[in-house]
C-alpha cells in the first residue's frame, strides 16, 4: 500500500541506518546479550531488576581508563517511609568497589580492564586486573549482580581466578557495614541496611584456580530476623525464574532480534511483582512506583498478557489488582481511584478521572476471558459491569466518553473527551459481550453491549475523525490541530475506518523518530507505550510489512543499542526508566498484533496472523491463554497469500486451518 509513500522511503532509510551502524551489544548463543568492550568508551547505562521484596537499578559502565563503574540503587517496597505515599519506599544508593580492597601477595591491583558485560536476567562483568607495573594481567574477575527472588537482598558474586602460571595468595577483607534509618522516617520505625562480604579471608590459588567471594546488600525492619543468605542458592532461583520466562510463551520467527527482545521483555514484565501485605502487587518500578497499582499500567497494559504466560504469581497479581479496584465501586458512580498505593492502604487520584473506568473494564474483561477461570470471571463480572456503567454515564451529547484527563495525567492536553478513553470503552463492550455469554447471563446483556459498541464506533468516527496536518486520521480531542501518537489506539481495538491515513501519520516525520513516536508532533517527548500500541495496531490493521520494518528497527535500538535491553517509559521524563508494564506491551505487539489473538470465550479465540512478505513462518509455544494446559500455535506460509495454522498441545487434538492473509480463524477447544 505504501511503496510510493513517505512511509516506504522512511522504512528504507531506517533499514540502511541499522545495517550501517556498529551496534554495541550482540546476541550470544545462550540467549544473553553481550557487550564486548572496545575503544568506544566511556559508556554508561542502567538496568532495573526486581524480586518479591527488592528492586535495584544498576548504573554501570566502563570508564575512559577501561575500569568498571557501578552504582547500586536499592529499593525496598515493603519498607514504607513517611509520608507513606506513592514514592514512600525505602531507597538507598551505594557505590562499592570490593576488588579494590583485595590484595594479591600483599599488593593492591593497579589497573582494571573490563573485557565484557552481559545481561541475561543478571548483570555479569568480566575484567582483567593488573598488579603494579606488570604488562600482563594476573587475575580475572567475574562480578555478577542479581536480586533475590524472595528475600529483601541484592546478591553480588565475585569470582576471582588466578590467570598466571604460579601460585598466589589472595586476601579478602572481612567486612560488614550497617546503616540505620531514623526511627521517625519509617512507618515501622527503624530500618537496618546491611552490606557485607560473607566469606572474607586468605585464599591460596594455584595457577588456573578460582574462588567465589560472596557479598550482599539487604534491609530489614527493627527486630526482623536477618536472612541466612546463600548466594549460590539465590542465583539458582533467579536462573530458574528466567528459565521459566524463556520456556513459556516462546516466540520464534526468522528474526533473531525480535525473538530475543520478546524473551527479555517477559523477564521485565513478570519480575516486578512485590509480595506486599495487600497481596501480590505488580509495580511499574523506575525508583518511583512500587507496592502500588495503576489502572493503566496494571489493569490495561500488563494484566491482559499474564494469562498467556502460565506464571502463577503474575496471575495472582492481576486478580489481586482488580480486587483492589473493586473495593472502590460505589452506588453514586464516583470514579475509581487511578492508583491504589502503599500496599493497598491509600490511594492516588491526583489527575481526576483519567478514563480509569474504561482502562479497568478493558483489561479485566480481556483477562477474565484469557484466564478461563469461571470463578475468577464471576468475581470480576461485578467490577466490569460497574466500570461499563460508569463509562456509559460519562457519555456526552456527541456520544463519546468524557474524562478529566488521560493516562498522561495532564502532561499534554486531552480535552473533555479523548480518543483513547472511548476506544478502550469500545473494546471493553465487545469483550463483555463474550464474557456475559460464558457466564450464562441473560441474552439481553450481550446484545445490549454489542449495540452500545456499534453506536460508540459510529460516534468515534463522527466526533474524532478529522483531517489533521493533512492526514485523514483522528483529532485526539475537540480543538486538537496537531498530530498525537494515540491516534493509534482505534487500530488496536479493530476500528479501521481511518487506518490508511492514521498509519501514514504515525510513520510520518512529524511523529516518528529514531526512538519511536513523539507524543505530540513538534515536541521532543516520546513514551514507548504509544509506540508499542502503534506497532500492535498496524499489525491488527493488516499492514504486516510496515509494522515489521518498524518493529525490527525499534527492537534493535532497545535490545542492542546504547540503552538496553527493555522497552522504556519516556524521555526526557524519567531518564528512560525500564518500567515493567511497557515490556508487557511489547509482548502484546506479538500476541495480539502479529498473531491477531482475540479471546472470545474461556475455551475459544480468534487468530488473524500477519506475516510480512519475506517471512515463511512464526510460532508461539507453551501458550496458556483460554486453556487449562499449554499449547502451540504455528503459522506457515503455503502460497503468497495462503497460510496454514496449526494448533497443538499435550492432551489436545491437533487442529489445522487453511486460511489466507487477513482472514480471521476461529479456534475452539
Amino acid at each position: 500500500m505504501y511503496k510510493n509513500s513517505i512511509v516506504f522511503i522512511l522504512i528504507f532509510c531506517l533499514t540502511l541506518s541499522l545495517s550501517a551502524q556498529d551496534l554495541r551489544w550482540k546476541i550470544a548463543d545462550d540467549k544473553s546479550i553481550v557487550w564486548q568492550v572496545d575503544e568506544r568508551i566511556p559508556h554508561y547505562d542502567h538496568i532495573e531488576m526486581s524480586g518479591e521484596q527488592v528492586s535495584t537499578v544498576l548504573r554501570y559502565g566502563v570508564r575512559e581508563d577501561g575500569s568498571l563503574k557501578m552504582e547500586m540503587s536499592l529499593v525496598w517496597p515493603l519498607l514504607r517511609k513517611i509520608p507513606n505515599n506513592t514514592h514512600g519506599s525505602l531507597m538507598q544508593k551505594y557505590t562499592t568497589d570490593y576488588p579494590a580492597s583485595f590484595t594479591v601477595d600483599g599488593k593492591l591491583f593497579s589497573r582494571e580492564k573490563v573485557k565484557s558485560i552481559s545481561l541475561d536476567g543478571r548483570l555479569t562483568a568480566l575484567s582483567e586486573f593488573y598488579i603494579g607495573n606488570e604488562q600482563k594481567p594476573s587475575v580475572e574477575i567475574v562480578q555478577r549482580y542479581f536480586p533475590s527472588t524472595t528475600l529483601p537482598v541484592l546478591c553480588h558474586r565475585i569470582i576471582v581466578k588466578n590467570i598466571t602460571n604460579k601460585e598466589m595468595m589472595l586476601s579478602v577483607p572481612m567486612q560488614k557495614r550497617v546503616y540505620k534509618s531514623p526511627n521517625e522516617h519509617g512507618v515501622d520505625g527503624i530500618y537496618t541496611q546491611i552490606l557485607s562480604i560473607h566469606n572474607g579471608g586468605v585464599y591460596t590459588l594455584k595457577a588456573g584456580e578460582s574462588v567465589t567471594i560472596e557479598t550482599s546488600v539487604g534491609a530489614y525492619k527493627e527486630g526482623q530476623a536477618q536472612d541466612e543468605i546463600d548466594n549460590g542458592v539465590e542465583e539458582q532461583k533467579r536462573e530458574a525464574f528466567v528459565r521459566q520466562m524463556w520456556d513459556n510463551l516462546v516466540f520464534t520467527s526468522p528474526d533473531e532480534v525480535i525473538n530475543t527482545m520478546f524473551a527479555f521483555a517477559k523477564i521485565r514484565a513478570a519480575e516486578s511483582i512485590f509480595k506486599t501485605k495487600g497481596g501480590y502487587m505488580h509495580g511499574p518500578g523506575g525508583e518511583a512506583y512500587y507496592a502500588a497499582i495503576w489502572a493503566n499500567d496494571q489493569a490495561e497494559y500488563v494484566n491482559p498478557l499474564f494469562p498467556f504466560m502460565g506464571y502463577r504469581t503474575a496471575n495472582l497479581s492481576a486478580i489481586n489488582s482488580f480486587r483492589h479496584f473493586a473495593r472502590f465501586m460505589n452506588t453514586d458512580y464516583r470514579p475509581i481511584p487511578s492508583s491504589i498505593i502503599a500496599e493497598g492502604d491509600d490511594i492516588w487520584h491526583g489527575a481526576g478521572d483519567r478514563g480509569d473506568g474504561a482502562m479497568i473494564a478493558y483489561g479485566a474483561a480481556r483477562y477474565a476471558l484469557e484466564r478461563a477461570d469461571r470463578a475468577e470471571a464471576a468475581e470480576l463480572w461485578s467490577l466490569i459491569e460497574w466500570c461499563l456503567e460508569f463509562c456509559k454515564r460519562k457519555i456526552t451529547k456527541d456520544g463519546v466518553v468524557a474524562s478529566d484527563s488521560d493516562e498522561l495525567e495532564g502532561r499534554f492536553p486531552a480535552g473533555q473527551a479523548n480518543l483513547s478513553t472511548s476506544s478502550l470503552y469500545y473494546d471493553a463492550l465487545i469483550s463483555a459481550s463474550y464474557l456475559a455469554k460464558e457466564l450464562g447471563k441473560p441474552k439481553t446483556y450481550a446484545k445490549r453491549y454489542l449495540q452500545e459498541a456499534v453506536a460508540l464506533r459510529k460516534n468515534i468516527e463522527k466526533y474524532f475523525g478529522s483531517n489533521v496536518e493533512g492526514f485523514e486520521t483522528y483529532r485526539y480531542y475537540d480543538g486538537n490541530t496537531v498530530l498525537r501518537s494515540w491516534i493509534c489506539v482505534p487500530l488496536t481495538v479493530g476500528i479501521n475506518e481511518r487506518k490508511e491515513g492514521s498509519i501514514q501519520a504515525l510513520f510520518s516525520p512529524r511523529l516518528w523518530t529514531k526512538n519511536g513516536l513523539l507524543t505530540q508532533a513538534g515536541t521532543e517527548t516520546f513514551w514507548d507505550r504509544s509506540t508499542l500500541y502503534a506497532l500492535r495496531g498496524v499489525y491488527s490493521a493488516g499492514e504486516s510489512d510496515t509494522a515489521t520494518a518498524y518493529l525490527k528497527h525499534y527492537s534493535t535500538e532497545r535490545l542492542l543499542g546504547d540503552h538496553v535491553p527493555y522497552a522504556i517509559e519516556a524521555w526526557p521524563e524519567g531518564s528512560q526508566r525500564h518500567l515493567s508494564a511497557e515490556s508487557g506491551l511489547y509482548c502484546r505487539v506479538i500476541t495480539e498484533g502479529m498473531f491477531g489473538f482475540r479471546p472470545t470465550g474461556f475455551r475459544s479465540f480468534t487468530l488473524n496472523p500477519q506475516l510480512p512478505e519475506d517471512w515463511d513462518n512464526i510460532s508461539l509455544k507453551n501458550v496458556w491463554a483460554c486453556s487449562d494446559s499449554p499449547y502451540d500455535i504455528e503459522v506457515v506460509r503455503t502460497t503468497k497469500n495462503g497460510l496454514k495454522i496449526i494448533i497443538s498441545g499435550v492432551g489436545k487434538p491437533t487442529k489445522t486451518y487453511s486460511s489466507i492473509a487477513g482472514k480471521e480463524v476461529v479456534v475452539t477447544f
